[in-house]
């Protein structure tokens, strides 16, 4: 996986406010790690609005392995599977769990084993809680990687 400026340093302000959080709230249950895979995402029609940056970027410390794309309107991860088969597999499991959640994230597997998955709230036109609150989900599910 590519590591570019922007991702090092969407990293570095991510753990930033990551501390920053823990330090003035340390009762807030967006501290614990699994919080978000707790949640549930709600129904996003019509009027929703995508979240403030801050907010993002606090989001996305629980989610360390996401990136936020350069235009803030997305979060994605890559992983590099075992073979074709294990990514299809995936796959279908990322998509049983956005189809519980009613939110779906867009897939995208290339080369043959490279996959890639993209989240964004299409109502909102940009991220809210419930790109986060998938990540987090998807986080959970295993997959064989490549050695």
């Amino acid at each position: 996986m590519r590591v570019g400026i922007f991702e090092i340093e969407h990293q570095r302000r991510a753990h930033q406010t990551s501390l920053a959080l823990r330090a003035n709230e340390k009762d807030d249950p967006m501290s614990n790690d699994n919080t978000l895979a707790r949640k549930h995402c709600g129904p996003c029609e019509g009027n929703v609005k995508p979240m403030p940056r801050e907010l993002a970027l606090a989001l996305a410390a629980q989610v360390p392995r996401w990136a936020i794309s350069a235009d803030g309107v997305r979060i994605r991860r890559e992983w590099r599977v075992k073979d074709f088969v294990t990514g299809l597999d995936f796959f279908r499991r990322v998509g049983d769990v956005a189809e519980a959640e009613g939110h779906h994230p867009d897939l995208h597997l290339v080369s043959y084993r490279q996959v890639a998955i993209e989240l964004w709230t299409h109502a909102a036109g940009g991220l809210t809680e419930n790109d986060f609150i998938l990540a987090a989900k998807i986080d959970e599910l295993p997959v064989e990687l490549k050695a």
